[in-house]
């Protein structure tokens, strides 16, 4: 088994049991027929992996029917995880360390999305690397998410730049920066407000962020990152719209998989935007932020293990 694929298994464990269980009887063998690929076309839409994609699984399927009658469950994961490699081809994103320290990171996203735990196990992440980090504690709007990674910081023994409650959010973004420069540090990553994205004044904050940012370094933030909760489905879709034009979005980190079913989402995600997808978020512990590879997911789904 590939390095860390048990993650994923577990992780989208929900999603790919939905659909083969929904699809009864395609997990055991049996042949497909009009009443099994129908199942199998509910069980796609359920799992949030929209018309698009469930169309193109589902016209396949029926053309290899056609062909060969004698079509199983086992090639029912093939075909669904051929489509989605092809579909999901160049979807992948990295982090790259900056020509010159330090890298800034920028996580953003809406309220309950799990971007200030995303921060705190990215910089675990990075950390267990063998990389310097600095935190900084820019969502100054809501009191609770300095207590939330101050937490995080003294757990994982990571620096943390913050401020009082209500404080500049660019000015503690400044303070990171310059602590992270004056300290030799590799990355700096920024937990910003769980903005809502209807509200103006919130979306100036960030784009005040940015502009601080690049009076130090022009290149910088080098990464904007989208948390995008992976439990709303293609609802995300829309956020993730709103905050790239406002903003302009690097790439996605999509959290809470392993609480739901809609796994599917991200490939309406990446359908959608083409921004490339970092990490998914499969659990509660630090070493449950994972690098996403198409084959992982795509085969945590409809790999060879689901359908024997």
């Amino acid at each position: 088994m590939r390095t860390f694929f048990k993650k994923f298994k577990d992780g989208f464990s929900k999603t790919s049991q939905n659909i083969w269980q929904t699809s009864r009887g395609l997990l055991t063998g049996r042949k497909l027929d009009a009443d099994s690929i129908e199942e199998l076309e509910e069980a796609l839409y359920s799992a949030d992996f929209g018309v698009e994609t469930t169309t193109e699984i589902i016209e396949e399927i029926q053309k290899a029917v056609k062909k060969e009658r004698d079509l199983r469950g086992q090639d029912v994961a093939a075909i669904g995880s051929e489509i989605l490699k092809r579909v999901l081809r160049g979807s992948e994103g990295k982090i790259e360390p900056a020509a010159e320290k330090p890298t800034v990171i920028c996580l953003i996203g809406v309220n309950g999305s799990g971007k200030t735990t995303t921060c705190a196990k990215l910089a675990h992440r990075l950390t267990e690397r063998g990389n310097s980090v600095i935190m900084g504690a820019c969502d100054t709007f809501r009191a609770a998410a300095n207590e939330q990674i101050r937490s995080w910081s003294e757990r994982l023994d990571i620096d943390l730049v913050a401020s009082h409650h209500g404080a500049d959010a660019a000015a503690v973004a400044f303070d990171t920066w310059q602590a992270g420069k004056n300290r030799g540090k590799d990355y700096i990553l920024l937990d910003t407000a769980g903005r809502l994205h209807t509200k103006s004044n919130l979306m100036e904050e960030l784009a005040k962020i940015k502009r601080v940012l690049q009076k130090q370094d022009p290149e910088a933030p080098h990464y904007s990152l989208l948390v995008a909760d992976g439990s709303l489905g293609s609802n995300s879709i829309e956020q993730a719209k709103v905050f790239h034009k406002s903003f302009g979005l690097d790439g996605i980190v999509v959290t809470k998989l392993d609480g739901t079913s809609r796994g599917g989402a991200l490939v309406g995600i990446y359908r959608e935007l083409q921004l490339p997808i970092f990490y998914l978020g499969l659990g509660e512990e630090p070493e449950d932020l994972q690098p996403y590879t198409v084959d992982d997911y795509v085969d945590a789904i409809f790999g060879t293990e689901a359908a024997n």
